[in-house]
């Protein structure tokens, strides 16, 4: 999809900050789509390198880049999704682990965000939290340029052997897999929370 996208600013540029009405728009009516509604087209690869760099500018205490990112496509993804279904199929909950693999296998393109913990001052909880930021922001940039995304983990993410299988290293976590394509259908709107329960406002002690 031909959507022109700014490059990356220059290390010390100015960068005012502005309203842009047409972000809250987008924000306004974002919605994940199925996963299992994803087909091809998917992302090109000039495509998910702009996703990536604009996922990679989520806040960083520390500027230490806790996460990196696995594209999984074409003919290795399909071999990995071979691997995980032999894997399901010796599980305890094999019927479930093997109806879970659909997500994996239909969309044409996935990136998987994993999280590392680096060594130094800042708290882990804070860089877990950033590896969620890319997440959050890798789906949302997904939908800005038109496709269809969905955030999922699931026993795929968590499983050490599932993991060397999709190229996780030893140690580090999937924050979460982003699935991305062209919807089959449009996604409905869900069920939303009432934000003012949400709210509160304590005084001071």
């Amino acid at each position: 999809m031909a959507i022109d996208v700014p490059a990356q600013p220059e290390f010390g540029e100015p960068l005012p900050v502005e309203a842009a009405p047409e972000v809250l728009a987008f924000l306004a009516r974002r919605r994940s789509a199925s996963a299992l509604s994803l087909r091809g087209p998917g992302p090109s690869a000039g495509e998910i390198e702009t996703l990536i760099r604009l996922a990679a500018r989520v806040p960083d205490h520390g500027k230490l880049f806790p996460w990196r990112f696995l594209v999984l496509e074409g003919e290795a993804k399909a071999a990995m999704a071979e691997k995980l279904a032999v894997m399901a199929k010796n599980r305890t909950d094999a019927p479930k682990a093997t109806a879970a693999l659909g997500k994996f296998s239909l969309p044409p393109v996935a990136i998987c965000v994993v999280s590392r913990i680096m060594p130094g001052d800042i708290p882990e909880w804070e860089q877990v939290l950033s590896a969620g930021a890319v997440c959050s922001t890798l789906l949302n940039a997904a939908s800005a340029m038109g496709y269809g995304a969905n955030w999922i983990t699931d026993w795929y993410s968590t499983d050490e052997a599932a993991k060397a299988v999709i190229g996780v290293r030893p140690g580090d976590r999937v924050a979460g897999i982003i699935y991305i394509g062209t919807p089959a259908e449009a996604p409905l709107e869900r069920v939303r929370p009432e934000v003012g329960r949400l709210i509160s406002r304590p005084e001071a002690g």
